[in-house]
């Protein structure tokens, strides 16, 4: 009996936590406009110094038609990674320490909630 009530105590502490970790697409769109100068996303979404991001969650690392990325970059899609969330979560909180050798210029984005949230904006671009 103390192993179920146990349990079910852990499920409701970790229930709030995978709440947060769905992020919300709207505030995903606030914290993008940090992300706009080097990416797009939408129906005429080009490439700009990074890649467009249509599709990113659930892509092949270094796929994106006509843009040249870093040989760290592309060296790890060769391996065949896949953007995740939980990958896309890692490399935002710090792109340099994820792929060293990568291009993104960007320091990452410190706040869980921020990281959720813009991974779930990214994801209604499928």
């Amino acid at each position: 009996m103390k192993i179920i009530a146990a349990s079910l105590i852990a499920l409701g502490l970790a229930a709030p936590a995978l709440a947060q970790d769905a992020g919300d697409p709207a505030k995903g769109e606030k914290v993008f406009r940090k992300c706009m100068a080097c990416h797009a996303v939408g129906p005429d979404a080009k490439n700009k110094v990074g890649p467009e991001l249509n599709g990113i969650v659930g892509r092949v690392t270094a796929t994106a038609p006509d843009f040249s990325y870093s040989d760290a970059m592309a060296a790890k899609g060769a391996e065949g990674h896949v953007w995740t969330a939980e990958e896309l979560d890692a490399y935002l909180a710090d792109p340099k320490s994820f792929i060293p050798g990568n291009k993104m210029a960007f320091a990452g984005l410190r706040k869980d909630s921020e990281r959720a949230d813009v991974i779930a904006y990214l994801a209604t671009f499928q």
